[in-house]
């Protein structure tokens, strides 16, 4: 079975990545991280105009509007590029985890499977032993909270690996294994889709660049809702989205060490699989005589 671990649809990324000879696993699920730099350093945050009919029939308005977007993008840009040695190093690592679940298939152990042939509990708990394996210090980590400014509580699973570094001392990476799908918003404007389609699917980071990008993005959901008239749902304002990474209680689980698979193995072809949901009945007349079983009473 492949692996699919959906959000709001039932695609898969890493389905969709291993079946389109034209991008590289890298490219779909990665996005950002593997681009050449760009010279966005004088990126800065701005604030986006009210939306009211006054300002939207001022010629201005549309150019205000423009820049913002513009500016959004480019804190981005500058938040995604930047990365250190440690980041590449689990990057990569998550990356090498990732393909090698893939080949493996699904196996959801837990019991909690979506039903679209994947598993969210299971496949950070693999991941998270697959860094184990390589030698990184990583948990699973599940933020609970309650009652922020907003009134609401909340929790939130993701990975996390504390590195020690020579300069910096104990280094805090966060690896989110379903970035995108947690700013996507339903009607929201093409500048705000585009804006989600540049994020990765899985993100590698450490704590500041989240909190930038946490902030970039927020920002960019309250001017769409402005843009388009639309309210902004509380879970999807600044406090709520932090609290997932960086708020209330946090409970961490240190997961079992996987044996790593023997470097042939990354050379075997995917091996094909099919689903009688697929097997259309209606072209195969008359039926395989494979599909004609003598009956078997049971006693």
């Amino acid at each position: 079975m492949a692996l699919s671990i959906p959000e709001k649809q039932p695609s898969s990324i890493y389905t969709d990545a291993f079946s389109d000879d034209s991008a590289s696993f890298s490219d779909i699920v990665f996005g950002f991280f593997e681009q050449p730099a760009a010279d966005t350093s004088s990126a800065t945050s701005t604030d986006f105009p009210d939306d009211d009919d006054d300002v939207a029939e001022d010629p201005s308005y549309s150019e205000e509007r423009k820049k913002f977007w513009e500016t959004q993008n480019e804190l981005l840009q500058t938040t995604l590029y930047r990365t250190t040695s440690v980041e590449t190093k689990i990057r990569q690592d998550t990356k090498d985890a990732l393909i090698e679940i893939e080949k493996l298939g699904s196996n959801c152990t837990c019991g909690k499977s979506d039903g679209c042939g994947g598993c969210r509990t299971c496949l950070r708990r693999e991941v998270a032993g697959r860094l184990q394996s390589r030698g990184h210090n990583c948990t699973i980590c599940k933020s609970k909270w309650k009652g922020n400014c907003l009134g609401l509580s909340g929790e939130h699973s993701y990975l996390e690996v504390l590195e020690n570094s020579t300069k910096r001392g104990e280094v805090r990476v966060i690896v989110e294994l379903n970035f995108r799908a947690e700013f996507e918003m339903a009607r929201a404007s093409d500048d705000y889709n585009y804006l989600i389609a540049r994020l990765p699917e899985v993100f590698v980071g450490r704590v500041d660049r989240l909190k930038n990008l946490i902030k970039t993005l927020c920002s960019a959901a309250e001017a769409c809702s402005k843009e388009k008239k639309i309210h902004l749902a509380p879970w999807r304002k600044y406090e709520y989205m932090k609290s997932k990474w960086f708020g209330g209680s946090c409970e961490r689980f240190v997961p079992a060490a996987a044996a790593a698979l023997p470097a042939a193995y990354y050379h075997r072809p995917a091996k094909p699989r099919a689903s009688m949901l697929t097997f259309d009945l209606s072209e195969n007349k008359p039926f395989p005589a494979a599909m004609h079983m003598t009956a078997v009473k049971v006693v």
